[in-house]
């Protein structure tokens, strides 16, 4: 039995899905103005892992993914610019162009990190009737009310307004969530914002309202029920989604519907850098392009990403990826090495796969996970074909690329071969620290020595 923790509970709920055999799941996307750095692709590669899971126990996903290209401010205030718009005026290209460069960035990013594409990209511009359709419903239904800056949902007329957040609207202070303005209510926000001079944003159009734009919240309502229904099966995001956006969702979409709009509510925790969430501010703001500029494979961060549990705190640091790509490359010799393997053995596969799927089941368990997997890869009782169909098959889980591991070390030059031979010799004289000098040397030089049965190893990193 699947277990998952539902933030809509506070519990680890059984999985059972409305359709049989059938999961919707929405993930909330990328805003498409800038890079996307590793604290946000850690939310992602954790909704991965949840579709490969859903689909490992032979379940069919149908996984919507959202592109913010219009609509998200720089304040859940609903006051600031409009992030897109800001980003065309200091690149000096149109809010299209900014949107059409950082999606593909984002999607060569989830390439390189082996997370699956959704079936459907939704992007919010490619929306605006769905999005419009809805605000006229909740208009329709008195939920909404005019200010000079927009159209408003009034929270105060959805009794469950907070719940998935356990907000205690009436403590909520002024100005520390939200601007009061115009508002009737703290917790009140916009679904559609009117422009400020009609002609001046590169992104606006007409509604019954006024021309404008839709609010970041709408979006994510009006195309999940577009593609999953009115009610579906599983919402994932980040924890910093849960009092403004995901709370906003809620309310918007179950006041237009009738209906509990998602069953089971999931959110990845933070990437830390230094014990603080990952910003500007505090730094470790790294891309994947800027980890692979300093010698690390993406595959490297999604495997560190793996040894913590998508609900706790991941503190991130060099040298904790360090680990992690050594214990990345550790696995992929193996692997390499059980693919040349012919070793008859015991058929261990139903224990193993036993094990790894009560794992994974456990609310997505992957540090438990691969502990299973890498006890299976070094049982040397284990028959070598049977344990390397019983890896791949794990990897359809884990997405490190097992099938595509081959042995890629490459010549080592005279030069390293040299010194090589000059540490032997002082390791057998005992001068530890001059052999430990010419380590470091040629670690300088791209290589690393690993001691083997037949004698020290330079591999290239």
């Amino acid at each position: 039995m699947l277990k998952l923790y539902n933030t809509l509970t506070r519990k680890k709920d059984n999985f059972k899905e409305i359709e049989k055999g059938k999961v919707g799941v929405y993930s909330c996307g990328p805003t498409v103005y800038w890079f996307q750095h590793i604290g946000n692709l850690r939310t992602y590669i954790f909704s991965d892992l949840l579709k490969r899971i859903l689909l490992f126990n032979g379940l069919k996903v149908e996984h919507v993914m959202n592109v913010t290209d219009v609509g998200h401010l720089t304040s859940d205030a609903d006051e600031g610019e409009d992030k897109m718009e800001k980003a065309a005026v200091k690149e000096g290209k149109s809010a299209k162009e900014i949107a059409e460069f950082y999606f593909d960035v984002f999607v060569k990013d989830m390439k390189k990190l082996n997370i699956l594409e959704p079936n459907i990209w939704s992007k919010a511009t490619e929306h605006i009737k769905e999005q419009i359709e809805l605000v006229k419903k909740l208009e329709k239904k008195g939920f909404t009310y005019k200010t000079s800056d927009g159209i408003y949902f009034n929270s105060s007329k959805f009794k469950n307004y907070g719940k998935l957040a356990k907000l205690n609207k009436e403590g909520l202070s002024a100005g520390k969530r939200v601007l009061v303005g115009e508002k009737k209510h703290k917790t009140d926000f916009a679904l559609w914002k009117f422009s400020n001079s009609e002609g001046k944003r590169q992104q606006e159009w007409d509604s019954p309202w006024g021309v404008g734009f839709p609010g970041w919240h709408l979006e994510c309502s009006a195309m999940s029920m577009r593609y999953l229904g009115e009610h579906f099966d599983i919402h994932t995001g980040g924890e910093d989604h849960i009092s403004v956006h995901h709370t906003n969702e809620i309310a918007q979409s179950e006041c237009v519907s009738g209906k509990k709009f998602v069953n089971y509510w999931l959110h990845g925790a933070f990437l830390l850098f230094k014990g603080e969430k990952v910003s500007k501010s505090k730094g470790g703001l790294y891309t994947v392009s800027e980890l692979e500029e300093i010698g690390y494979n993406a595959e490297d961060f999604r495997y560190l990403c793996l040894l913590t549990h998508y609900r706790k705190p991941l503190n991130f640091s060099l040298d904790n990826l360090d680990a992690a790509k050594a214990a990345y490359g550790r696995i992929k010799r193996r692997i390499v090495e059980l693919k040349k393997d012919k070793l008859k053995g015991k058929d261990l596969t139903e224990k193993y796969e036993k094990f790894f799927l009560e794992a994974i089941n456990d609310d997505l368990n992957l540090p438990k996970a691969v502990q299973i997997f890498l006890k299976a890869l070094e049982d040397k009782s284990f028959d070598s074909v049977k344990k390397l169909v019983l890896m791949y098959n794990f990897d359809k889980v884990l997405g490190l690329g097992f099938k595509e591991m081959k042995d890629d070390s490459s010549h080592v030059s005279d030069e390293i071969e040299v010194l090589i031979s000059e540490r032997e010799v002082l390791r057998k004289q005992k001068k530890w620290a001059e052999a430990d000098i010419i380590r470091q040397r040629i670690k300088e030089r791209g290589y690393v020595l690993e001691d083997t049965e037949n004698g020290v190893r330079a591999r290239k990193v």
